[in-house]
């Protein structure tokens, strides 16, 4: 049986991939697809496991031959992409995609697969309550903080274009949510 995509989406320090992490835990064969991007790794990212990292002369190689269901410069020379062969792989062995990707991202995934996917948007309380989770995080100076906030107040405008939007104010609550929503999407 062909497996179906689970698409999540939000602002930069909204929680996605708390609840996408522990979501893989639930026994639903989801698999991760892991993205492309032209930014440096993090702390211990590792290449190939949270994300395939290329340079931006790699990635903008990889547009042009059309290896990417979809892809956007998010910030300058910062990329971030999915791999038409990564999703292909996981469906072809009948397990379901799950995807962390930024909205535009997200809708273009929706928009390719139409029903056999469930885009999910997860929402901050409020950007303030965002920014302070940014702080808190420690991985982004002050400017880039500014800059993700900024980039966060335009993707909230996104939200109505996703099947279901989760409000992340209290952790366990989204991820119970996102859980039972995806449970009865997988049973349809």
């Amino acid at each position: 049986m062909a497996g179906k995509l689970i698409i999540f989406s939000a602002p930069s320090g909204s929680g996605k991939s708390t609840i996408i992490n522990y979501l893989l835990k639930q026994g639903l064969r989801l698999r991760f697809s892991i993205s492309a991007t032209s930014r440096a790794p993090r702390g211990t990212e590792r290449d190939g496991v949270e994300y395939y990292f290329l340079t931006p002369d790699e990635f903008r190689a990889r547009i042009t031959r059309g290896d990417f269901l979809e892809y956007e410069e998010v910030y300058q020379d910062k990329y971030y992409g999915t791999l038409k062969s990564e999703v292909e792989r996981i469906l072809a062995e009948g397990d379901n995609v799950i995807f962390d990707v930024d909205v535009v991202g997200g809708c273009n995934i929706k928009a390719f697969y139409g029903d056999r996917a469930l885009s999910i948007f997860i929402q901050p309380p409020s950007v303030e309550e965002l920014r302070r989770r940014l702080e808190n995080r420690g991985t982004d100076a002050p400017e880039v903080i500014e800059s993700r906030v900024a980039k966060a107040e335009y993707e909230l405008g996104f939200a109505k274009r996703f099947d279901k939007v989760i409000v992340n104010e209290r952790l366990e609550t989204a991820q119970e949510e996102a859980l039972e929503t995806i449970r009865t999407f997988l049973n349809t």
